[in-house]
């Protein structure tokens, strides 16, 4: 059985307060886009996990989908031993959320392929578990986020008249660094009143707490935010803690092989999903 890992931008995002437990308290808007991995269970007679296409670093015992899969064999001991493919599209370290989107998969899959009969809820205590960004993926639509990311509230907003140009850097950010030069505090703006402004003012208004930290480490990334809007981006901006910069341009205005002259790596979506 093969499942399609979509992953996320993120529309805004503040970084409100420091935890007692550690973690950090957010508010940000999770927005599904359709660039994805694909995960496949294979009938096996013991687990393992491999994975194809883009290089995956570290122990495999660590990785999403592992830790997915030994969550539910520990609650459900006759799930069945199984091959778990990856095949991996999505940069690591890019702020789209690819880890958290297939840990939330894997699950699903699983649920599916074993008919577990878990439901929307477990799902979502299951996901939470396992990352701070993985209960989105449970829900998979436009969603206002709070917490550590895992109290969702959804959002009706369509983006479907726009293309969204991701660009990817050969940077990894971890998620701890980023946070590590952080101060957190409230917000200026009503991040749900500001999406519902017209997309022309966001500019201005919806942005990226990360930015600030991780801009002057990495002055390319702004190099990029601010080529987008040379080449007519509505509206561009950093996604999570980075280093992909995304750009949301007019469907009607976007031209293909201007992007490809200016950007040697990048994704050109249609936002529906």
């Amino acid at each position: 059985m093969i499942q399609f890992s979509n992953c996320k931008i993120n529309l805004g995002l503040h970084i409100t307060h420091k935890r007692s437990d550690g973690y950090h308290n957010i508010q940000t808007i999770f927005y599904p886009i359709p660039f994805y991995d694909v995960l496949e269970v294979i009938t096996s007679n013991q687990f393992q996990f491999t994975s194809t296409g883009l290089i995956i670093n570290g122990n495999a015992n660590n990785n999403l989908c592992v830790k997915a899969y030994n969550l539910l064999k520990n609650d459900y001991p006759n799930l069945p031993p199984l091959h778990l493919h990856l095949h991996k599209n999505i940069p690591m370290g890019a702020g789209i959320g690819g880890g958290s989107a297939n840990a939330t998969n894997t699950l699903q899959l699983l649920n599916a392929t074993y008919n577990l009969q878990i439901d929307q809820k477990q799902l979502l205590a299951y996901a939470a578990v396992l990352g701070s960004d993985c209960p989105f993926f449970v829900h998979n639509t436009p969603c206002f986020a709070q917490g550590r990311g895992e109290i969702l509230t959804p959002l009706q907003i369509d983006l479907s008249s726009y293309v969204i140009v991701l660009i990817f850097s050969n940077i990894a950010i971890s998620t701890a660094n980023a946070f590590a030069h952080i101060i957190p505090s409230e917000p200026a703006s009503n991040l749900q009143q500001t999406i519902l402004q017209p997309i022309t003012t966001w500019q201005h208004s919806l942005t990226n707490d990360f930015e600030k930290s991780i801009f002057p480490q990495y002055p390319e990334l702004q190099t990029t935010k601010n080529k987008l809007y040379q080449l007519g981006a509505v509206y561009a901006s950093m996604s999570g803690s980075g280093s992909t910069v995304y750009g949301l341009f007019y469907k009607n205005n976007f031209l293909n092989n201007t992007i490809s002259e200016n950007f040697t790596l990048h994704k050109i979506l249609n936002s529906n999903t």
